[in-house]
């Protein structure tokens, strides 16, 4: 369905009278949700994901995609969702006040992916369009997502890569596209009851609808379309090193920290779980096993102590990517 909609963009109070296509981004987001999953399936060769669809109960609905017990991923959900809503839940209207009471359509897919063997990371994404409409009319749009690396054992490689990625994806975009979300990242992916981030960050990025409706929704296609190869490389390097309890119980260690920030800070938790979504699609996003060992401390030196105290600490990877390029030279 196509709909003139008066788009408000919020960096520059601008409004302006343009077309925005809903249905081909619907369509956008169910293939891309088909080619991740046949992608991850054929990575794995062991274990398929399996499909269960639902309705919502003001419209619209979803459809969730699940693989466990796989050779390489030991549980991870792919979905995609088109809900809406007469009232803006809380998590959605805390930053824009002013749209506290509007009616609301949102549609995306999201991704998470929890591999088996502790030496390869637990990764993050998604993508969506949101829209409310304001008590007098008013039609306010966005595009939202990201996605983010969750080691448990950190790489240098693998964090140069992953940043690499994403800034080769805002490149197009401008100058200050990849810094801006990539501090996002660093900031909204952060534990502020542990004082520690979730991961090494990657993008993140909401509210954008600084450009016209049609380059944003390029870009959010840009972000989906291009983190799966990179993400694939680094597993492909970890998913057979041998590993044994101590990595296994310190993932799962590391998994509640995990747990923890999706269930207290992640804001698509709770605004799905706050609009009425389906409350097994929304945390399927959760890991399988998981632990809390009451003050637990790495031993000093270990490598687990390096997770910590060198790999999440925000940086700036790409700089260090080019010292490395320097001491070759």
């Amino acid at each position: 369905m196509t709909t003139p909609l008066e788009g408000k963009f919020l960096k520059n109070e601008h409004y302006f009278m343009q077309t925005i296509n809903t249905e081909q981004v619907k369509n956008y987001l169910l293939s891309l949700q088909q080619s991740l999953c046949k992608s991850l399936a054929e990575f794995d060769s062991k274990s398929q994901f399996t499909e269960d669809s639902w309705q919502h109960e003001n419209g619209g609905g979803g459809i969730t995609r699940t693989i466990s017990n796989g050779r390489v991923f030991e549980k991870g959900g792919i979905n995609f969702s088109h809900v809406r809503g007469n009232t803006l839940p809380a998590s959605a209207s805390a930053m824009r006040p002013e749209l506290a009471g509007s009616s609301f359509e949102a549609m995306g897919v999201s991704m998470i992916m929890h591999p088996l063997n502790p030496y390869a990371p637990t990764m993050h994404m998604n993508v969506r369009l949101f829209s409310a409409t304001k008590k007098d009319g008013e039609i306010v749009w966005w595009f939202g997502g990201g996605f983010d690396l969750t080691p448990f054992y950190g790489f240098t490689e693998d964090c140069i890569e992953w940043h690499r990625m994403a800034y080769d994806i805002c490149a197009p975009y401008g100058e200050g596209v990849y810094p801006r979300f990539k501090k996002w990242c660093d900031d909204y992916f952060y534990l502020k009851h542990r004082k520690e981030p979730r991961g090494i960050g990657g993008l993140f990025f909401d509210d954008l609808n600084e450009w016209e409706f049609a380059r944003c929704f390029e870009f959010m296609q840009s972000v989906g379309n291009g983190f799966l190869p990179t993400y694939l490389n680094i597993v492909d390097r970890h998913c057979n090193t041998p590993y044994g309890a101590r990595e296994r119980e310190f993932q799962s260690y590391r998994h509640g920290r995990y747990v923890e920030f999706n269930l207290v800070y992640d804001r698509g938790t709770l605004f799905g779980l706050q609009s009425g979504g389906r409350t097994e699609s929304i945390l399927v996003s959760l890991p399988a096993h998981v632990s809390w060992v009451y003050q637990w401390q790495p031993a000093a030196g270990s490598p687990e102590e390096k997770l910590t105290q060198f790999y999440l600490v925000p940086r700036d990877w790409l700089a260090l990517e080019q010292e490395k390029d320097d001491v070759k030279k």
